[in-house]
């Protein structure tokens, strides 16, 4: 034990020793790693001086040695060393090759996936042949029977078997009573629930299709027959393709689904599965054909509308309502889905009727000239606004008869009111109001061009009549608007459907109404600097109306403007005020005749 703690001590002193003696020469963890450098370095050490000289020589001679060797080595077997060279790169040129070749294999993977799957179907295809081929196999004599009729019932006639003819031609018939001579196609024709059982009946007794390739299969035939019928419906008009296609999807889309209903079952099934059996849910066949037609025909419905179907929204909305709820009996009611289709057509409608409006207004701009009216201009004090009618009646200002523009740009705005009043929910409420804001702000510009244009030119006169064009403007025409657009939308009515008080209605934005002062900022530079006179139509809100809207009037144009026609103000003020009391529409000639 001792000794060989000595032994272990010495070898860690030599080690240490080794170390500082060499650490120019050798790093210490290459002689570390490598024992045979130790042990020469050890041996070494422990030589004595005469060794140590001799040491250089013997170490170049065992080199000179070595080389020699290698040389003799080398030139002896430099065909082996040739080959390995070639062998080498063969090797590598081979992986080369193999490595490419992995390349192609892989990019021709997916076209050999998609093969595979194209062999899988057509092998499919096969398979249904071959089973159709089989089921006519197995009834090929009951087949050749029947096709070798005709040839038996004219042997019979040429041999004067007369008798056996008659029999045969009454087995005929009754084959026809039996099987009626239904071929699938007749799917695709107009036939009633007692043909579409008993084609249904014939195909299950054929056992050709499974329960929902049947399924799918009725629903592609009457699918093309109901296509073809829709196909048939001149396109020519809008209105009128559209109004027959929902008198066709609501008669014989009806039809379909009653049908389906009384051949097919929805029900679940009462036994489970067999186990590694692959189900399909055949009620979502149905159901997702309904959906894919109720989709196609509300395409239908948008389209036709927005090529010029959208005059008579209210007909049509009606329409569509019935068809809707004649589907809930089947539970396929699509009422819900109708609301954001002549929403988004009434509102454009409005939009475009509104921009015709203002262009024309520019139009007449450009072309007016201000006349200097005796009863406009009696004194040299520009009038106060003159209160209009009282409130609740829809008459529209007089003072406008004095300003040709203003009449006939209001009067387009009450044509485009008065089309919109056929399908006005209250949902339309801030897109209406942000058009009419939009095209106010227009019409503004308008009239800021007109005096940036005409100013260097004004007389006194002119000057004071534009003030009083900008006036009426303000103070009566578009308190007017206000008051129409309280009647599309009853301020208690959108209250209610938000569920807030009506005094609260206004901190919701301008719902129905339209900001009078964001209006008149542009024109304030124009205006004078005097309080202003609000008029009671501007303070008080139009009362509910209990029944349907009276339609806004259309002011006839003036007669200073060469596109207006005569202006009429025709008397019966007051029963149209009793009219919009009792909440009932006003008659139509009333309307007429109260226009400007």
């Amino acid at each position: 034990m001792a000794t060989a703690t000595a032994a272990a001590l010495g070898e860690v002193e030599d080690e240490g020793l080794l170390a500082s003696l060499f650490r120019d020469r050798f790093p210490e963890a290459q002689w570390r790693e490598r024992p045979d450098v130790g042990r020469y370095l050890r041996e070494l050490s422990g030589s004595g001086l005469d060794r140590l000289r001799r040491e250089p020589e013997r170490l170049a001679e065992d080199r000179a040695q070595l080389l020699q060797q290698t040389r003799d080595l080398a030139f002896a077997n430099y065909k082996t060393f040739i080959r390995g060279a070639e062998c080498t790169e063969r090797i590598h040129r081979l992986f080369g090759d193999v490595e490419a070749s992995l390349g192609r294999l892989l990019d021709r993977l997916p076209s050999f996936q998609q093969s595979c799957r194209n062999f899988v179907k057509e092998a499919e295809e096969i398979s249904s042949n071959r089973r159709m081929n089989t089921l006519t196999l197995n009834r090929h004599t009951e087949i050749l029977e029947i096709l070798e009729i005709p040839q038996l019932m004219d042997t019979c006639v040429r041999n004067s078997y007369y008798e056996e003819a008659l029999e045969l031609a009454a087995y005929v018939r009754r084959l026809e009573r039996k099987y009626s001579s239904i071929p699938v196609i007749q799917l695709r024709t107009n036939i009633q629930l007692p043909a579409c059982l008993r084609v249904i009946g014939h195909l299950r007794r054929m056992d050709v299709f499974t329960e929902a390739e049947l399924r799918v299969k009725f629903l592609q035939a009457r699918d093309a027959w109901l296509r073809s019928i829709l196909t048939a419906i001149p396109n020519d008009d809008p209105y009128f393709h559209i109004t027959k296609t929902i008198e066709a999807c609501r008669v014989h889309l009806f039809d379909i689904i009653t049908q389906y209903r009384a051949i097919f079952s929805d029900e679940e099934p009462l036994l489970p599965p067999a186990m590694g059996e692959h189900t399909v849910n055949e009620s979502t066949i149905f159901h997702g054909w309904v959906l894919q037609k109720v989709s196609q025909f509300l395409q239908v419905l948008e389209t036709d509308l927005h090529r010029g179907g959208g005059g008579r929204l209210d007909s049509l909305l009606g329409q569509c309502m019935y068809f809707g709820l004649s589907f809930s009996r089947v539970g396929a009611d699509f009422r819900g889905q109708l609301a954001p289709v002549f929403q988004r057509v009434a509102v454009n409608t409005f939009q475009r009727a509104i921009q015709e409006a203002v262009e024309k207004f520019q139009d007449e701009m450009n072309s007016y000239t201000l006349i200097l009216i005796p009863a406009i201009l009696g004194s040299s004090n520009i009038p106060a606004a003159m209160p209009v009618t009282q409130p609740g009646t829809l008459q529209p200002p007089m003072v406008l008869l004095d300003f040709p523009p203003l009449a006939c740009f209001l009067n387009n705005i009450l044509v485009a009111f008065n089309d919109l009043r056929l399908c006005c929910p209250l949902a339309l409420a801030q897109d209406v109001t942000r058009a009419l804001e939009e095209a106010l702000a227009k019409a503004t510009k308008v009239i800021l061009a007109f005096h940036r244009a005409e100013e260097a030119a004004f007389t006194s006169g002119e000057q004071e009549l534009f003030v009083q064009f900008c006036t009426v403007f303000l103070e009566d025409l578009i308190p007017y608007l206000n008051r129409c657009l309280q009647v599309l939308f009853p301020p208690a009515q959108i209250a209610q459907t938000l569920g807030i008080p009506p005094t609260q209605l206004s901190k919701y934005g301008n719902l129905g109404h339209v900001n009078i002062s964001v209006i008149q900022k542009p024109l304030a530079f124009i205006l004078p600097k005097r309080e202003r006179v609000f008029s009671l139509d501007e303070k008080e809100v139009v009362p509910e109306l209990t029944a349907a809207a009276p339609e806004i009037p259309v002011e006839e144009p003036s007669p200073e403007s060469p596109e207006c026609g005569p202006v009429s103000l025709e008397s019966g003020l007051e029963e149209a005020e009793s009219e919009l009391q009792q909440g009932e529409p006003l008659p139509e000639e009333l309307l007429q005749g109260e226009a400007l």
